[in-house]
């Protein structure tokens, strides 16, 4: 009788832990801590911005998947969106929210939340965008990376015209929703003015601008841009840093 009761007892836990156990399987994954990514582009324009954000944390040691969840939300090159889609991360009850290569991405993460820790890559100085308090003491819950592209955009106009010397007409393709637009083209056309140059500034808010864009660029004979394209995420073609 007592061997019965065992049997019966063990059959019972076995049964009752193989019913439990997709539930806690599920509450397991939903453990998990979960990463917001917010991104400027779309799926097709920036895949290696997202390998190498998974490279990078896989060299950490975080596995998307294993150790972490991802939570992805693209604006498809429309920056009024963000504000939404860093709002709908914030709302999803995120661990951390990364803003990688875009400064209005990294400026709406900013604004979704004071709590919750934002990382960020941008191409400007993340003190005078507004984004962190000092470059030492970033303060608040908000940090990241700045390669200061901004500030060494007249450094490319100067190569490009060591390379091109005969050359005397160049274009700058800058998105004018970008709060480093205006900064970028200041700086360039000082140089340019200052070296003796003509660079036209023109704008690119979306893809839909490319044709019209390249068709000004053929009848102004521009010689080059100072700018990489939307592929790379930097600021003009039309992705802003």
């Amino acid at each position: 009788m007592a061997i019965t009761i065992g049997r019966r007892r063990v059959t019972g836990f076995v049964v009752v832990s193989v019913a439990t156990w997709p539930l806690a399987l599920r509450a397991q994954q939903q453990a998990l801590p979960v990463i917001g990514l917010l991104l400027y582009g779309s799926p097709g324009v920036g895949p290696d911005r997202v390998r190498s954000f998974r490279q990078g944390l896989a060299e950490a040691g975080i596995i998307e998947g294993r150790d972490a969840t991802i939570e992805y939300r693209w604006a498809e090159c429309q920056a009024e969106r963000l504000s939404n889609l860093a709002g709908e991360l914030v709302s999803r009850g995120i661990n951390v929210l990364a803003a990688p290569g875009n400064t209005p991405a990294a400026l709406a993460a900013k604004t979704s939340t004071t709590t919750i820790p934002i990382v960020f890559f941008v191409g400007g100085d993340p003190v005078q965008l507004g984004l962190v308090a000092s470059l030492n003491r970033p303060g608040g819950n908000i940090t990241g990376v700045t390669n200061l592209t901004v500030e060494v955009g007249p450094k490319r106009l100067e190569l490009l015209h060591e390379l091109m010397p005969a050359a005397t007409v160049f274009a700058l393709i800058v998105n004018p929703a970008t709060p480093l637009a205006q900064i970028e083209s200041r700086d360039l056309l000082e140089v340019a003015r200052l070296l003796g140059l003509e660079l036209h500034v023109l704008h690119a808010t979306s893809e839909r601008d490319f044709d019209e864009i390249f068709s000004t660029l053929i009848q102004l004979h521009a010689a080059a841009t100072p700018e990489n394209t939307c592929r790379s995420g930097r600021s003009s073609w039309p992705v802003p840093d």
